[in-house]
């Protein structure tokens, strides 16, 4: 099914210190009503799927009108992707269904609420966000969960991973943090919550594994082939991408090749690597602050 990934505003109820949006939540309004239709009818012959983001989409006054107007453009499934915290309201929960949502990608970024609370500056929004997880898997709704891996919670990713299988979430996906440019400028900030991928990736490869041996569907998002044993190969979220995005009304068609022209890169020896071609490689900012060294290309004999 193609889809398509509309980025419709910056503003949140979370204010998570390693968020990518982080320095464009002030800078930037909303798109309107009408810039999102407008954005869904240009579309809807091109797409099947139509995945709404932010920002956080479930704080917009609108939300249940575009979900609304997504499927009466023929959207076959609608996805949100949200903070998840609004769905510790069960009559909320009940209104996105009724609007037509089908489907729900919520981030929860730790096993207890000292973890969680710390990272998203909100406090109490990790008990929200696992009782909105909660309310929608009562109502027999599927929920994809996203937590962005970084110092403060690397650790805890197998704690975190016996959670999500308890409450018997659909998926779960550990994003390696994209770091934004706020954190980029100062060191302080780069110490206290950028990990290195060598140190993560034991801890990524436990979890990803408890979630296998549950069959429960699982996924790594921006870590490069050589960052997880071969076997966790197939789990890498880049081979499931979107087709392509919509940023501030800009349509970005090969959303692979805009990540390889500028948002993510490889270094010289990466063209050694056999998975060169199908690996993006991780986000540029990472190597300019530690370099490549830790990115060591796998042989086609190994």
């Amino acid at each position: 099914m193609k889809k398509i990934d509309v980025k419709i505003g910056y503003s949140c109820n979370n204010h998570c210190k390693f968020c990518i949006q982080e320095s464009r939540r002030n800078l930037r309004n909303n798109q309107t009503t009408e810039d999102v239709k407008s954005v869904l009818v240009k579309e809807k012959e091109n797409f099947e799927e139509v995945v709404f983001t932010g920002g956080e989409v479930t704080i917009r006054d609108d939300i249940f009108e575009l979900i609304r107007y997504a499927k009466n453009c023929g959207y076959r499934t609608v996805r949100i992707q949200s903070n998840g915290r609004m769905f510790s309201y069960l009559d909320f929960c009940q209104k996105m269904i009724d609007a037509g949502a089908d489907e729900f990608m919520l981030s929860i970024h730790g096993s207890t609420s000292q973890i969680h609370d710390s990272l998203t500056c909100a406090k109490g929004s990790f008990e929200q966000t696992l009782k909105g997880i909660r309310n929608l898997k009562k109502i027999n709704k599927n929920v994809y969960v996203n937590s962005v891996v970084n110092k403060k919670n690397y650790h805890d990713l197998s704690n975190l991973a016996k959670v999500l299988i308890e409450i018997k979430v659909d998926s779960y996906q550990f994003a390696f943090m994209h770091i934004n440019p706020i954190i980029q400028k100062n060191a302080k900030l780069i110490k206290e919550i950028v990990p290195r991928y060598n140190e993560v990736r034991l801890y990524v490869e436990q979890a990803l594994q408890a979630g296998i041996d549950a069959d429960i569907q699982v996924r790594a998002e921006a870590f490069p082939f050589c960052t997880l044993d071969e076997k966790y190969h197939g789990n890498i979220s880049e081979n499931y991408a979107a087709d392509s995005f919509i940023y501030e009304n800009k349509r970005i068609s090969d959303f692979k090749k805009a990540k390889q022209d500028g948002v993510k890169t490889k270094g010289e020896k990466c063209k050694q690597c056999k998975f060169y071609g199908k690996c993006e490689g991780p986000w540029c900012e990472y190597p300019k602050i530690f370099g490549f060294e830790e990115f060591k290309p796998i042989k086609n004999n190994e």
